[in-house]
């Protein structure tokens, strides 16, 4: 039988939902701005340094379009216009100017700093043997400073390469600047991610709340709460699912209190026909001039009357049960005489059924507790009975193996429980869920029954205060485990 989970745990369920959400929002927002932040950083640092490159190539492009031109004669002319050339170099204070001959010595700078020195990178005889400008990017080897650089080949008149104009520009300022606007991205995409963060969780709290709630109301209705409605002030697909919820909770309660009307009129049908066959039955079964057959015929048709007057005793409690008429008459019991009781006077039902019941008495005398004797001496009964009915495992040669049930009485804490173990094949496991809930048979249906009996038992023992447990033993000798939990106060 499914039972509506406690408060505490719906409120760390709701905790749950909250944090496993989040997580995977963090996770999957974090990458995405990342990346977003990453690809961004690359694209505009790439734009600064190509913007940079861009600018010394066309003015590199245009001196050597110029000196090409209308300055190159001789040597001497090619010197004599690149001192001229520098001394009127108009961005001598971004750039250097320098003025190389084929084999990298700067003759001639802007700056002056760097003239008679060897400045021969990668990109000195690229320019030279493709006679079209080349750009570098990497280390001065003087200062070990970072520079951008463009080479651009001075062509003679005749088709040679006399020299190379180079534009040279640190990179400190430009790294320093590219470094900024890298931080500043990154700066946003924080806040972007702590904007998209709450609004996430203010988006879950808003889903995830009412989906825990309705959860919670069904939990009920499956736990046997029909016609519970659930509050319906949500909007759109949550509005809908919550009507169709109530719509289904609304059938249900229908059905049941048809059902249950249909059980209890039948059961009364059948009470006053069942009780007169057996007073008729026990009074024929004692008749001196009854022949054997005829004695025989009249047992079945006792043990089969006794047989249906439980059942309708126990649709009957069911039907009080699901009406809320069911009452217990408490009193102060012990519980080790109640189970001795029930077991000495059931032992004289199955005398003749080669049924061995064996009683394991607690090991210290335990304090009375607040029962209804008959209720819980039903419980046991139905519990024997069961035993008895798929307690028996079968032996080699193929016949049952005598059923052997062992009852205990004991204690644990604040409770006295009261076990019944048999040692038969037991009950699947994936049966064991159901194994309470009303008019589940299993699939061992061999047996008749109605299938109601542990769902009585569960709930007569529910309204003690108690709990009912069942256990596939493991051991050896196998086997099922009923055990009835009471609590002492």
């Amino acid at each position: 039988m499914h039972t509506a989970l406690p408060s505490g745990v719906w409120k760390q369920l709701v905790e749950t939902l909250h944090q496993s959400w989040i997580k995977r929002s963090i996770i999957v927002i974090s990458v995405t701005l990342m990346g977003i932040c990453i690809i961004f950083s690359v694209i505009i640092g790439n734009s600064y340094y190509a913007s940079v490159r861009n600018t010394l190539m066309s003015k590199a492009k245009t001196a050597s379009s110029f000196f090409s031109r209308f300055l190159i004669g001789t040597y001497s002319e090619y010197y004599d216009a690149a001192q001229n050339y520098t001394k009127n170099f108009d961005d001598a204070d971004k750039l250097e100017l320098q003025f190389m001959n084929l084999s990298g010595d700067i003759l001639i700078s802007s700056t002056g700093l760097t003239a008679g020195t060897n400045g021969a990178t990668p990109d000195i005889q690229r320019a030279i043997s493709t006679q079209q400008p080349v750009y570098y990017i990497g280390t001065r080897a003087l200062t070990n400073e970072r520079i951008i650089a463009v080479s651009t080949p001075l062509i003679h008149q005749n088709g040679t390469v006399i020299g190379i104009i180079r534009y040279v520009s640190g990179l400190r300022k430009l790294d320093v600047e590219v470094a900024q606007t890298v931080l500043t991205i990154f700066m946003l995409g924080v806040v972007v991610f702590l904007v998209v963060l709450l609004l996430e969780f203010l988006f879950i709290r808003q889903v995830a709340a009412p989906v825990v709630k309705i959860t919670k109301l069904c939990s009920r209705i499956s736990s046997g709460s029909y016609g519970t409605q659930i509050e319906n002030h949500y909007k759109e697909e949550i509005h809908e699912m919550v009507d169709s919820i109530n719509e289904m909770s609304m059938q249900l309660a229908r059905s049941e209190t048809v059902q249950t009307e249909f059980i209890s009129s039948v059961s009364h049908e059948l009470r006053t026909p069942l009780t007169a066959i057996t007073g008729w039955g026990e009074t024929l079964v004692y008749g001196e001039n009854l022949d054997e057959d005829t004695r025989r015929g009249i047992e079945i048709i006792l043990k089969e009357a006794k047989r249906l007057t439980k059942m309708v005793e126990d649709l009957l409690n069911f039907t009080r049960m699901s009406e809320g008429r069911f009452a217990l008459r408490i009193e102060q019991v012990s519980l080790p005489e109640l189970v001795w009781e029930t077991i000495s006077s059931y032992s004289e039902l199955v005398k003749s059924q080669n049924i061995k019941l064996e009683y394991s008495a607690p090991d210290e005398e335990l304090p009375q507790i607040p029962a209804d004797p008959s209720r819980l001496r039903q419980v046991f009964i139905n519990i024997l009975d069961n035993a008895t009915k798929y307690g028996k495992k079968p032996s080699p040669d193929g016949e049952s193996a005598p059923c052997r049930i062992v009852v205990s009485v004991g204690s644990a804490g604040d409770s006295q429980f009261v076990s019944f173990r048999d040692f038969g094949s037991g009950v699947p496991e994936d049966e064991l869920q159901f194994i309470n809930q009303k008019f589940f048979k299993g699939s061992n249906f061999s047996e008749r029954g109605s299938g109601i009996g542990l769902s009585v038992c569960d709930e007569i023992v529910s309204f003690h205060g108690g709990v009912l447990l069942f256990e596939n033993m493991d051991d050896e000798e196998g086997g099922f485990e009923v055990t009835v939990i009471l609590p002492v106060k």
